[in-house]
């Protein structure tokens, strides 16, 4: 359920840990709000770092799109899952260790950095390193794929299913991990959200004692924040709406939810269990036949807040979903 913060998070928090695309921008333009309100978090003593389940782009790069968008940020405030992967490999076999390098330049020079040494499919190597790469040649794939069936150690950067593009949503780095995973009967070490291992070196590279996950992705985001034991929020700018809000298990449950960026800078109340009811602000939820019903007036935070709590009680009791027919969820306006 939703935990109350009788402080705004900037001040229950010393490190957010931001999800990029769905968050702090869409289709390369930033939400909207989204750098007031990170500008705003950073006033208030609130430290940023952008962390990313893409491997195909260094650091630098993605540094620069935030800070053309209105978000400055350095490379050191960008974390992404090239860095982790390397992080996991270099732990387990040292420096200079001969690594097949199947990705983008993103992932060559986090192995780099990490005093690895990155090759090709065909090179002698201790392990395989995969991430998003378009130009990947299938003959690279096909030899990595009989190498790895045949012992070499892999490690995945994310399993990521889907990526957005210009020209709509395309297959990510999932899909390729999925068919090297039913070619080689192999489970690959995993480094990106929801796996543990980026949120743990984005601590390690940027620091905070009191960190905090916000993303808009259950699945990768507010799951990853479980695995690593800390507390998340949720913004619903990106892809989540009320039918995955009302669907989501335990672990895809954030600990805050907030319609925007904004919501880094408030208190947040707790909705309150009532017999069948759930009450929060001036709204009252409950789930009547599988739906959900929600009725009274207030903030349109409040809204969302109590509808999910209300829709989470109903599925942990009955096992099934409710559903939002007939529900028509307020308008979420930008900052």
């Amino acid at each position: 359920m939703l935990g109350p913060s009788p402080v705004p998070l900037t001040s229950a928090y010393d490190l957010a840990m931001l999800d990029l695309d769905g968050v702090v921008y869409i289709s390369g333009s930033a939400v909207a709000g989204a750098p007031e309100a990170l500008s705003a978090a950073r006033a208030a003593g609130l430290r940023l770092a952008f962390i990313t389940n893409n491997a195909s782009r260094p650091p630098e790069t993605v540094a620069r799109q935030l800070t053309g968008l209105g978000v400055p940020a350095d490379a050191t405030d960008v974390v992404t899952s090239a860095q982790a992967a390397a992080r996991v490999l270099r732990q387990r076999l040292g420096d200079g260790a001969r690594v097949v390098c199947l990705g983008a330049a993103g992932l060559r020079e986090a192995l780099a950095a990490e005093t690895l040494v990155p090759v090709g499919a065909e090179d002698d190597a201790a392990a395989v390193a995969t991430g998003y790469g378009p130009e990947i040649p299938w003959r690279d794939i096909m030899r990595a794929a009989v190498r790895i069936r045949d012992g070499l150690w892999w490690v995945a950067s994310n399993t990521d299913m889907s990526i957005p593009t210009d020209y709509g949503t395309a297959p990510g780095h999932g899909v390729l991990v999925d068919t090297l995973r039913r070619f080689t009967g192999v489970e690959p070490v995993v480094a990106g959200k929801p796996a543990r291992p980026l949120l743990d070196e984005t601590v390690r590279r940027v620091g905070g004692r009191r960190p905090l996950m916000v993303g808009d992705r259950l699945d990768t985001d507010i799951a990853g924040a479980h695995n690593s034991g800390l507390d998340s929020l949720l913004v619903l700018t990106g892809v989540t709406g009320l039918p995955e809000l009302l669907s989501a298990r335990p672990n895809e449950r954030p600990t805050y939810l907030s319609p925007d960026l904004g919501g880094l800078g408030i208190a947040h109340p707790a909705p309150e269990p009532a017999g069948e009811t759930t009450r929060l602000g001036g709204w009252t939820a409950r789930i009547d036949g599988g739906r959900a019903v929600v009725e009274g007036a207030g903030d349109v935070a409040d809204w969302w807040r109590v509808v999910a709590v209300a829709g989470w009680r109903h599925l942990d009791a009955t096992g099934t979903p409710a559903t939002a027919e007939g529900l028509h969820a307020p308008v979420i306006y930008a900052l």
